[in-house]
């Protein structure tokens, strides 16, 4: 059996150490995201918000003849409007995570959005650092920015409301 370099193999137990280190510090501060950039290493682990739930792809449905007692099951009802969406039909993009909140990429550039922009799901529209990581919040949503929440270099909690969104 050949054996790699122990530097190398020292190096390759320390970074996965340091993925176990931060989905403990994930778990333990309830983020959902951390992302990390060093030289040529990249590191995004993401997890799904505590409460929400996650779809995952199902395998194909085996289609049957329902009985007649699980036909008159009784159906609920979905909600009205979106969720995250408030009194006005506006969605909300939360913060992810406890943080600084910053709207632009740095302190001489515009903000990555203004009140009255069009925003689609991918659109960043801020960025959160948390722990010296810098995290790009996406809007997740298509519509108009309509407020602006947060002020730059102010403290967010985890799901503060930073942007509100009216859907198109």
């Amino acid at each position: 059996m050949k054996r790699e370099n122990p530097s190398v193999e020292r190096a390759m137990a320390m970074d996965i150490e340091e993925v176990k280190t931060l989905a403990e510090l994930m778990q333990a501060n309830e983020l959902t995201r951390i992302e990390i950039r060093e030289g040529d290493t990249h590191v995004l682990l993401t997890r799904a918000r505590p409460g929400v739930a996650v779809s995952v792809p199902a395998a194909a449905p085996v289609v049957s003849a329902a009985p007649a007692a699980v036909a008159a099951a009784p159906v609920i009802a979905a909600p009205a409007k979106p969720a995250g969406a408030d009194d006005n039909g506006e969605v909300l993009i939360r913060s992810p995570m406890v943080g600084t909140f910053y709207a632009s990429p740095d302190p001489e550039s515009p903000p990555f959005v203004r009140v009255g922009d069009t925003v689609g799901p991918e659109s960043v529209v801020c960025l959160v650092e948390a722990m010296k990581v810098f995290n790009e919040i996406k809007a997740e949503v298509s519509g108009r920015v309509t407020k602006a929440l947060v002020k730059s270099s102010e403290a967010v909690e985890f799901d503060q409301p930073l942007f509100a969104v009216q859907p198109l």
